[in-house]
């Protein structure tokens, strides 16, 4: 009898797997009759995707190909944008005497391009900016932008650069800031402060480095980012180069970037080689580094600091930085402080040139910026005398159209 129990027992195990293994495979084959179907719809969504592809890129041929087709203007309209910027001025020195500073070492005589923002104590229009960006076909875009001044209109820059060139290569070409730096691409509604910094306006004038050229960057195909840049330009920079008898100035960096945690870290090395005015060699040599650290969604703290270093034919060696901290509080808020010095000098002249800076601003929305600037220069002389200058600057910037981000 205990046989027989076990024999029937044993015989109904056996049924059921195999009525399990019958299920299993009722299911597999279910199943990868859902997948067959899945993938038919899957080529059958390709295929016509690739079509329609297919049929937008004829159609792009034709219209570029066929010369007889009627011009569609609303395909070329550029991006536009306006830029107004304005201010009112307080400072310890009376006009007449300003527009003839000198900082010694540096500047004998401030020209005219050295008092184009800010000139008057009372009130300034600064400039206005007209500012143009296109696509002009799939290899090429275009930007054009235009400073118009009260007695002046000036094509601030005006170039094409390469969109899809292999090997992470692009190219720049026509007339642009320069990438030499951290500042100097910028302009100037797009700086924390009203003022330049102190290094740049000694060395390389209200203006900067720019000039027509070329440029080619390459970024390296590595985690972390790492662009190096060539420029060749014509070197018209009279504050340190200006050698008017063939294009004189060349220009290479390195630029790198890491996140660590909520802070973004960006550092950069370069170095402007060129001839001045008399013929002789000049080279500027800077380091710059920059840091952010984000606090919340809004709420972020700059720190950003450049040194520059200026090596002439004859020996001269000349240096300055400024450093600075910026704190964004929230959207709307943010103040921050800068410190500026030329703290080598050539012989026989003051290598204790300095000035001090804090600045509030508001911007009531993103196209908008109110702004309140106090700073104590020590860096000038005005009628042949060293004198420190307080001055207060109140300014607004208003922005409006198509306008690409700042980098920060």
């Amino acid at each position: 009898m205990k046989k027989i129990l076990l024999s029937s027992i044993a015989l109904t195990s056996v049924l059921f797997a195999e009525t399990e293994v019958e299920d299993l495979r009722k299911i597999v084959s279910e199943q990868q009759k859902v997948i067959e179907q899945l993938q038919k719809r899957l080529d059958a969504l390709e295929a016509k995707d690739k079509n329609r592809q297919l049929e937008e890129l004829k159609a792009k041929i034709t219209q570029a190909t066929n010369t007889s087709a009627a011009f569609n203007q609303t395909n070329f309209l550029p991006d536009i944008s306006f830029i107004l910027n304005a201010s009112a001025v307080a400072r310890d020195v009376k006009n007449s005497e300003y527009i003839a500073y000198s900082i010694p070492g540096f500047i004998d005589k401030a020209e005219e391009e050295d008092l184009a923002f800010n000139k008057n104590r009372g009130f300034n229009f600064n400039y206005a900016e007209l500012a143009l960006h296109s696509a002009v076909d799939p290899y090429l875009d275009a930007f054009a932008i235009f400073h118009l001044h009260p007695n002046e209109f000036e094509i601030e820059e005006a170039f094409v650069t390469t969109r899809s060139l292999p090997y992470n290569l692009r190219v720049k070409a026509g007339k642009f800031r320069s990438d030499f730096g951290r500042i100097n691409a910028k302009h100037q509604h797009s700086w924390h402060f009203d003022t330049q910094p102190l290094v740049y306006k000694a060395m390389l004038g209200t203006g900067g480095i720019n000039d027509a050229g070329i440029q080619l960057q390459w970024i390296a195909p590595t985690d972390t980012y790492l662009m190096f840049g060539i420029e060749a330009m014509q070197g018209s920079n009279e504050r340190s180069f200006g050698y008017g008898e063939k294009n004189s100035l060349y220009v290479g960096y390195i630029k790198t970037s890491i996140d660590v945690s909520d802070t973004t870290l960006l550092a950069g090395a370069s170095i402007a080689h060129g001839k001045n005015v008399e013929n002789k060699e000049t080279d500027i040599y800077g380091l710059d580094l920059t840091t952010r650290t984000y606090l919340d969604a809004y709420s972020f703290l700059t720190w950003q600091s450049e040194a520059l270093w200026r090596h002439k034919e004859d020996d001269t060696t000349q240096a300055g930085l400024y450093t600075q901290l910026v704190y964004q509080i929230n959207r709307n808020y943010s103040c921050g402080v800068r410190y500026d010095t030329l703290f080598k000098n050539s012989a026989n002249q003051p290598d204790d040139l300095d000035r001090y800076t804090a600045m509030i601003e508001y911007k009531p929305f993103e196209m908008s910026r109110l702004r309140l600037q106090y700073s104590y220069d020590r860096s000038k002389m005005i009628g042949g005398v060293r004198k420190d200058i307080n001055e207060v600057i109140f300014s607004i910037n208003i922005e409006a159209g198509a306008h690409d981000a700042h980098a920060f």
